[in-house]
């Protein structure tokens, strides 16, 4: 997750390690916004590793990990349509493989499609009803398009679902917030700092909240936690 400059002086030196998954994994990770910063010289080696990489990929697609790798990688190179492609011939693959709708239906958000995601996200949410990732993520589609209620809706549902999330709990509180219910958002949060007292997230939304409530006293409690 470093920013390009680093990917390429940490691990185009790894383009030809002798260990496979080295040399492959250094390749996917230089893939895309690092590839213009690499030398003249460790061009060739790149495009011959990342080509090593589609290949062990492509032989594993019969599996849809396989397939989702491929669209990850499609995805940081800038080819949305070989991404899509991949992704839905995971899905096809194994219907109940989520990380599939849920990489979708990203890329479609990223795109500023919304109703396509949110459909990808309803296609999943037929075939696997109890993925809180699925309802989390319509949740977020559904407000963006204005739909606050059924997006309400969506969130608690995923934070029912997996009530470990901290992240989800957030969101969920964050909406709630917004649609002017801040004691529900305050009652949300302080369930989930029970799961996870330390949780940056959950502490910044509990003194944010509280000191919109007027009760700074606690509110710095929160920040000091």
């Amino acid at each position: 997750n470093a920013e390009p400059a680093t990917r390429q002086r940490y691990l185009s030196r790894m383009l030809g390690d002798p260990v496979r998954a080295v040399r492959t994994e250094a390749a996917r990770a230089l893939a895309g916004p690092a590839e213009p910063l690499l030398s003249e010289a460790e061009r060739a080696p790149f495009t011959r590793t990342l080509a090593e990489y589609v290949a062990v990929q492509t032989y594993n697609a019969d599996r849809p990990e396989g397939r989702m790798n491929l669209g990850n990688l499609y995805v940081q190179r800038g080819d949305a349509g070989g991404a899509i492609a991949e992704y839905r011939k995971a899905a096809a693959l194994d219907p109940t493989f989520v990380p599939a709708y849920a990489n979708l239906a990203d890329l479609y958000r990223a795109r500023g499609a919304d109703s396509e995601a949110e459909a990808v996200l309803r296609e999943g949410l037929v075939r696997n009803p109890r993925a809180a990732v699925l309802h989390h993520a319509l949740g977020l589609a559904l407000v963006r398009q204005k739909q606050a209620s059924d997006g309400m809706k969506a969130l608690r549902t995923a934070t029912q679902l997996a009530p470990e999330s901290g992240r989800f709990a957030y969101v969920y509180a964050v909406a709630l917030n917004d649609a002017g219910q801040t004691r529900e958002a305050l009652q949300v949060l302080a369930a989930a700092l029970k799961r996870d007292p330390y949780d940056r997230d959950i502490l910044s939304g509990l003194a944010y909240f509280t000191a919109q409530a007027g009760n700074r006293e606690l509110a710095l409690g929160y920040v000091r936690q």
